[in-house]
């Protein structure tokens, strides 16, 4: 697109930042020089998609390297989608503002189940046939990656391929085939490139895969449809974190982004062993970067960006095992300058309380705890490893500190949850407040509820869960509401609709494609913004394509049931998680292995690598 024609464009439209491409430290490549060309699309507004890391470290990975080139693409807002079909102009990257039609392979990020319509949208736009099998040579690569390729099955008819596990060597990996490809002349045999990517460790080409059904519907079988197509395809793992690209030029939004400030990688992955959480289960081992990497990593950063906050990110950020160090190092070198720390993720104990108000120079607002479950028997069976006594006595230590709001965060509709664990969420938000108004300065502090629906999730112990009904959930979110008001309280939940497909596309398989399909040419996209989701399109699509959405959220599995995802590997072994299911129901707590205990995941031995223990000396898998 040429610059005058996008100048006129971006002057109807809100926002015309979100689509400029010049933001300091963009990547503009040379596009004659770099044969390998891909797009990176968060399938989401400019605003939420600049804030992912994963995009950040891509970025960087592959336009560091010399032959190959990666630009950025995220949905248009409702405006810029308005103007582009109705001026039939194909959405274009950001650096260069090619059509995305152009690019040799685009690469979706799959962040969440309720961003899979927009990706269709996107498609659509660039003017690429949704569905692989229809499209040519002349058509881009489209793969994908994220927790979303945890099971990939429900988008298996609209990708190429998708990337299990870390990326940062993986997709230079790919690019350096397409190249090559491209140089022999054999980049147009459609079926002889995706035979060639999965041969790629990590990568997995569904179409070279055939699903087989059960009489009930359940999946029987999914198998290679030729021969050297591996049966289990198994995630790509960066060992050593420490060796592993990290970006310390990112590129700094004209406009306000979700997160706008820093963001320094400590570690990658958790093994608390939260039975509910799939982030704990796909991103193990636990990999952290040393002390002294980290310190130039920020001083790089701050250098080259100008933000005046370090968010210290993971998945357990208090986990990492000189946390309080590398804190007071940050704290000690920046707090002249301007620049603050932040520890987004915290523990539910008193030392976490401690380590923040350590590198905070000016108190939050808010600080946030999720203890998840109301009563001590329902928080062991989804092992959170917290007791209430940890609770109230973390959260004391922030209001003496001087905190004034407390959020926390629950999850109702747990297996096996009663009653009583609801009226415990109130009987622990009570005592919080009641805490508060005797420690808090002024004695006024407010605490907030938060409360989301569990969604049964691939690879974790709850996986053969069924979810609660949306009527079920509306009646327990009822009974928070008429119990968690007054002063001083407040309570929020999510929308048991966008739960309930959630649960549906997260255990889904390849049938449930048609239903997406429906879905988008309804009008469903951005349906991670509340504005957006529409439930009704989702009944239409359901019904038009004869899908019965219940067999995907509200059924038990069997024990021995065949899923999906099953000839995918993350590590984890099914054994292990029907052992941790097992004691989900004995209301038995599985210990966190880096405390020097094996828990018997399979991950270490399965990827041959060595678990880094809680004091920071690497430990063994036995």
């Amino acid at each position: 697109m040429r610059d005058g024609e996008l100048e006129k464009l971006l002057s109807r439209v809100s926002r015309p930042a979100r689509y400029l491409g010049t933001e300091w430290n963009a990547v503009h490549k040379d596009w004659e020089e770099n044969p390998a060309r891909m797009a990176f699309i968060y399938p989401d507004l400019y605003e939420v998609g600049m804030s992912h890391l994963g995009l950040a470290i891509l970025y960087g990975a592959v336009n560091e390297r010399a032959g190959m080139l990666m630009e950025r693409a995220f949905a248009p807002g409702p405006d810029l989608e308005a103007l582009l079909r109705q001026n039939r102009i194909p959405l274009f990257s950001l650096e260069s503002h090619r059509p995305l039609y152009e690019f040799d392979v685009l690469g979706f990020t799959l962040q969440y189940e309720m961003s899979y319509t927009t990706i269709l949208n996107i498609l659509d736009l660039a003017g690429i046939p949704l569905l692989a099998g229809e499209r040519t040579a002349a058509h881009p690569l489209i793969i994908g990656g994220g927790p979303g390729a945890a099971n990939p099955e429900p988008l298996a008819p609209f990708f190429d391929a998708f990337l299990l596990g870390d990326g940062e060597e993986a997709l230079p990996e790919l690019l350096a085939l397409v190249a090559d490809l491209k140089k022999k002349g054999t980049i147009n045999d459609r079926r002889r490139v995706l035979q060639t990517i999965a041969g790629l460790p990590g990568f997995y080409v569904p179409s070279l895969y055939e699903v087989k059904y059960n009489d009930d519907g359940t999946v029987a079988e999914v198998v290679p449809r030729e021969k050297g197509v591996p049966a289990r395809v198994s995630k790509r793992v960066i060992p050593d974190l420490d060796t592993a690209y990290f970006p310390t030029r990112p590129i700094v939004p004209f406009l306000e982004v979700i997160h706008d400030r820093i963001m320094l990688e400590v570690m990658r992955g958790c093994t608390h062993g939260c039975r509910f959480c799939q982030a704990g289960a796909i991103y193990r081992p636990v990999r952290e970067r040393d002390l002294a990497l980290l310190l130039h990593q920020a001083e790089e950063l701050v250098r080259h960006t100008g933000h005046e906050e370090i968010s210290l990110t993971s998945l357990s950020t208090a986990d990492y095992s000189r946390v309080e160090e590398l804190a007071q190092t940050l704290t000690a070198a920046y707090a002249d300058r301007g620049v603050s720390i932040s520890l987004p993720s915290l523990r539910v104990d008193a030392f976490s309380v401690r380590l923040a108000e350590a590198v905070q120079r000016v108190r939050k607002s808010t600080l946030t705890f999720a203890p998840e479950a109301g009563s001590q028997r329902l928080r062991d069976v989804i092992n959170k490893g917290v007791d209430e006594e940890d609770i109230l006595t973390a959260t004391a230590e922030a209001f003496r500190a001087g905190w004034q709001a407390i959020k926390l965060y629950f999850m109702i509709g747990l297996p096996t949850e009663e009653e009583e664990d609801l009226l415990g969420i109130v009987h622990l938000a009570r005592r919080i407040l009641d805490v508060g108004r005797k420690l808090a300065p002024g004695g006024r502090p407010t605490v907030t509820v938060s409360v989301s629906s569990f969604v049964p999730k691939p690879w974790t112990a709850f996986q053969w869960e069924p979810q609660d009904r949306i009527e079920v959930i509306k009646r327990k979110q009822e009974m928070l509401r008429r119990h968690l008001k007054g002063p001083g309280m407040k309570f929020n939940w999510h929308e048991a609709e966008v739960s309930f497909i959630e649960a549906v596309l997260s255990r889904g398989d390849r049938r449930l494609s048609k239903a997406i399909a429906a879905a988008w040419r309804r009008g469903a996209r951005l349906e991670g913004w509340t504005e957006h989701f529409n439930f009704t399109l989702w009944e239409e699509a359901f019904r038009e394509t004869g899908i019965d959405p219940a067999f995907y959220a509200y059924r038990p599995r069997r024990d021995d049931e065949v899923f999906p995802w099953d000839h995918l590997d993350f590590g984890v072994s099914k054994a292990f998680l029907k052992k941790e299911r097992r004691r989900a129901r004995e209301g038995r707590v599985t210990a966190d292995c880096r405390s020097g205990r094996c828990s018997g995941c399979g991950v270490c031995p399965g990827l041959g690598v060595d678990l880094i223990l809680k004091g920071g000396s690497p430990g063994h898998a036995v």
